[in-house]
Order: C-alpha cells, then sequence, then structure tokens
C-alpha cells in the first residue's frame, strides 16, 4: 500500500535524521518535503498546500520548537495532521499538546509509517 502521491513534511534539524524518514516515505510513495527548522516549515507550508501531515522533531533550535510549530500548524493549517518525535522527552498521544500522534527516538520506521496511514 503506497502513499498515493499524498505529500508529508518532515520537520528535523538533525539532516541524517532527516534525510533517513524523509526517504524511508519516499519509498513508500508519499510526496515529501524536508525543513531544518520551525521558519522553513512555515514558509513550506504557505506554499505548499497539499501537505496533508507534518511529522516533527519536537527539540529544535530557533524560534519556536515542534510543540510551538504544531501548535501553530493546528491554528493556521487545521486540516494538517501532525506527528511529533523526540530523542529527549517522553510524551504519549494523550499528553500532547495537539492532537496527533507521538514517536520516542529511535522509533520504528514501520510504526510511524501505520500511524501515517491511519492519520490520514
Amino acid at each position: 500500500m503506497g502513499g498515493n502521491g499524498i505529500t508529508v513534511l518532515v520537520v528535523e534539524d538533525e539532516a541524517l535524521v532527516r534525510m533517513d524518514i524523509a526517504l524511508l516515505l519516499e519509498d513508500e510513495g508519499f510526496q515529501v518535503l524536508e525543513a531544518s527548522n520551525a521558519d522553513d516549515a512555515i514558509s513550506l507550508l504557505d506554499a505548499h498546500p497539499e501537505v496533508r501531515l507534518m511529522f516533527t522533531d519536537i527539540d529544535m533550535p530557533g524560534s519556536m520548537d515542534g510543540l510551538k510549530l504544531a501548535a501553530a500548524v493546528r491554528d493556521r493549517w487545521p486540516p494538517v495532521k501532525i506527528i511529533g518525535s523526540s530523542g529527549h522527552r517522553h510524551m504519549s498521544d494523550d499528553t500532547l499538546p495537539f492532537v496527533g500522534r507521538f514517536f520516542t527516538k529511535p522509533y520504528d520506521p514501520s510504526r510511524v509509517i501505520h500511524a501515517i496511514r491511519e492519520m490520514i
């Protein structure tokens, strides 16, 4: 079962981690946009209304972390589904300040793919 051309935005400040999940998603048939910080992510969301899901790191440097980015996306682009991940914080889907999913790093790629398919 492929991604059917669904567009996913991956927001991750660590280049190798970002490239790894982006390649995995592309191999599954998703269209992938990549951002290294929240400001770039917002610019991409402005330019690409076809984005259906954002997969974001929670702990990022810059003007806002992944939790603030998720809140901004929830308010400005409510149809965009959100998945957060972190290697430093331990959260659950129920304790997120947004409706979505959470994965602790290192995450199981097959579980991420399954969650994306369930959400969209």
